[in-house]
């Protein structure tokens, strides 16, 4: 596999057309971003001719000039870069083959003129680093570093162009999305190395299509939206006979199309597209679909607890209780429908959506269980819980993360929301907290057996979703900065980010210890026998030796059957939030040093875009043939947002669903209102005259 998007689209410098005085002053800031990318980017020989016609063989090129044997570190390539100005660094026409240059009269090197052309060009880049040049006499001369990049003229602690940063996640956008595209449009899956797609429906649902709509939005990708758009019109029909998930459904098409319809009206310069414009006929093309195909989810509601149903027939509404779990619905999955069916409510006047999903809360606030914690698994056909499980991974995750922003949604106007997150966070810390060994990592594990059985030192990719969401909490929305200045900032604040900063290092550690520098999707930890208290003392060492034998990965263990990467956004996106409430640039830069490691070992050949791994703790990693929507839709975006200026999507202004679709952030006025209230607790937070909760088997 080979691809680096780190250098796609560059223009070729013409060295016929540039004076040596233009050639001298911009040396430095080519030969620092080559250097960059020759100690970031490993390449590998490409196995499959290319397309010689397609703009994706400039790509290949160059990385077959980087590994072509011209020597190697980094002032060889940047050597090799200045000389391919003069030689071509094409491709052998069969790359599986060794390749030689044509066989000549052989001529002393003074007299071969792309030699003394090279080698006049380096006198008069190394006379333009020492000064030595006569136009130089008057500039000032920085400090001289021993280093490489001190050689080079930079420092490490230079400031980096994060808006070039910025435009290659794009780049890998478009990779993404033109080989999905090319090899599998319409369909709702693809799989990248066999060039294929499948549908989830007899026509298709347009899972991969609506998923990526406002991520083609925010990076400007107008020619690809139109693409997209037009299938929606043109192809997309709800009236299929299908049973589909609820939750999956409503986070990716319901929250995809609503947050399409947001930023397309309320930010008509992003991805202009002329029939979204008012008065058009397609002016409510997303809105439209989205009240469909929320009115067919509604049938999934229709309970005797009001409890939803896990998936719903599409052409008859039809709501379908589990195939699995003897019915239970997953609690995370009942519990994250709120932000989109409240906007949508909003959207329409239609207060249905609103009651039914603020309904499901409700039931669940009154199953009473102790520190705010949910067991996994709830029945619709009662709204009591099924076993005691309780995670903040899988069927657990995004409850927690929905009580904060149900609470930001409505401009902090619903405090219910706001006391159970912090009923929950007060449970996490008491019941969930500890350290690892030796180093003393935080890590938040689970109570398979409730919160009477043992503490499980396990933690899914998914957890890491929590980091970001606690410091979303603290501040608001606002930077730490400015949160702090507030009378109502407290002590509990404080430990909050605490938590928020601690957490958020040992999930990149779940990075940092992998082969491929991409995290398990299950990561399991070495605690003490019974694990630390919360309130333990602990000082993990600020950086990740890089070691294989680091003292560090002792604490970190992944499974063999654990070890595969599916593209999982929830780091990156702790990272985002993360980066922008501290304003810590450490975050931006573990957020580029991932982003580097999805295009090493994720990218596939012949212009496949990029797939899951099978083993990222392999190299090279074992492959899955699989591309995730949420890689286009959260990941990527994620990773947009973490490099562009904070004013894009400002968190004191919007709410992002758990698939990373922005909604705004509204008043309900005269027509909404919160339906229900809690039940009075006691001291203890027993609801007063119930019953101590029982879990159904």
């Amino acid at each position: 596999m080979i691809r680096d998007p780190f250098d796609i689209h560059r223009k070729n410098l013409n060295l016929f057309q540039v004076t040596a005085r233009r050639a001298a002053e911009n040396i430095r800031d080519t030969a620092a971003q080559v250097g960059a990318n020759a100690l970031k980017m490993p390449f590998s020989i490409p196995k499959n001719v290319p397309n010689f016609e397609d703009p994706h063989r400039r790509l290949e090129d160059r990385a077959w000039a980087s590994v072509s044997g011209r020597g190697s570190g980094l002032l060889s390539d940047v050597q090799h870069r200045v000389t391919g100005m003069f030689e071509s660094d094409e491709l052998p026409m069969y790359k599986d083959k060794p390749y030689y240059h044509s066989g000549g009269r052989y001529r002393r090197w003074y007299r071969k003129k792309r030699v003394v052309g090279s080698l006049a060009l380096v006198f008069v880049i190394l006379f333009h680093i020492l000064g030595w040049l006569p136009w130089q006499s008057s500039r000032p001369k920085g400090p001289r570093g021993k280093s490489a990049w001190g050689f080079m003229g930079i420092s490490k602690n230079e400031a980096v162009d994060w808006d070039h940063r910025k435009a290659q996640v794009v780049e890998a956008f478009e990779l993404s999305w033109d080989a999905y595209e090319r090899y599998a449009w319409g369909y709702d899956e693809f799989h990248p190395i066999s060039k294929s797609g499948k549908y989830m429906a007899p026509k298709g649902m347009g899972w991969i299509i609506i998923d990526s709509l406002d991520t083609m939005m925010l990076m400007n990708l107008t020619s690809r939206l139109e693409h997209a758009r037009e299938w929606i019109a043109n192809s997309l029909t709800w009236d299929q006979n299908q049973d589909v998930n609820t939750f999956e459904t409503t986070i990716r098409m319901l929250g995809g199309l609503l947050s399409a319809h947001y930023l397309s009206t309320e930010y008509p310069e992003l991805a202009p597209i002329k029939d979204d414009d008012p008065g058009k006929p397609g002016e409510d093309l997303y809105l439209e679909k989205a009240a469909d195909l929320a009115g067919r989810l509604l049938g999934a509601f229709d309970t005797p607890s009001g409890i939803p149903y896990a998936s719903v027939q599409l052409d008859d509404s039809k709501g379908i209780p589990s195939h699995g779990d003897m019915g239970a619905s997953s609690t995370a999955e009942a519990t994250t429908l709120q932000l989109e069916f409240k906007y949508l409510a909003k959207l329409t006047g239609e207060t249905n959506y609103w009651e039914l999903v603020e309904k499901v809360m409700a039931v669940i606030d009154d199953n009473n269980m102790p520190g705010g914690l949910m067991p996994i698994y709830i029945y619709p056909a009662n709204g009591q819980f099924r076993g005691e499980n309780i995670r903040l991974g899988s069927r657990g995750d995004s409850y927690y993360e929905y009580l904060i922003k149900q609470y930001l949604q409505t401009n902090k106007k619903e405090k219910v929301y706001l006391d159970m997150w912090k009923e929950s966070m007060a449970g996490i810390r008491k019941h969930l907290l500890t350290y690892s060994e030796p180093s003393g990592y935080t890590i938040v594990g689970e109570r398979p057996n409730g919160l009477g059985g043992e503490l499980l030192p396990k933690m899914d990719h998914l957890v890491c979703f929590l980091p970001g969401t606690i410091a979303l909490a603290a501040t608001e929305g606002l930077t730490e900065a400015e949160a702090r200045k507030l009378p109502t900032w407290t002590k509990q604040h404080d430990e909050d980010m605490k938590f928020a900063r601690e957490l958020m290092q040992t999930c990149w550690g779940m990075y940092k210890y992998m082969a491929t520098g991409l995290s398990a999707e299950i990561t399991f930890f070495n605690v003490a026998s019974p694990p630390a208290a919360p309130d333990a003392p602990h000082n993990p060492p600020a950086d990740f030796d890089a070691d294989p034998k680091a003292h560090w990965r002792e604490d970190f263990v992944v499974k063999p059957n654990d070890a595969h990467n599916l593209q999982r956004p929830e780091t990156v996106e702790s990272l985002f939030y993360m980066w922008r409430i501290t304003g810590d640039v450490k975050y931006r830069e573990w957020g580029w040093e991932m982003f580097t490691s999805f295009m090493n070992y994720t990218a596939v050949e012949e212009q496949g875009g990029f797939t899951s791994l099978d083993d990222a703790n392999v190299l090279p990693p074992r492959v899955r043939d699989n591309m995730e929507s949420f890689w286009l839709a959260e990941t990527l975006k994620y990773m947009y947002l973490l490099f562009s200026d904070n004013s894009l999507m400002p968190l004191d202004k919007i709410v992002l669903n758990t698939e990373a679709h922005p909604l705004p952030r509204f008043d309900m006025g005269d027509l909404l209102k919160t339906g229900w209230q809690r039940k009075p607790r006691d001291a203890d937070g027993k609801i007063i005259g119930k019953e101590t909760p029982t879990s159904s088997s």
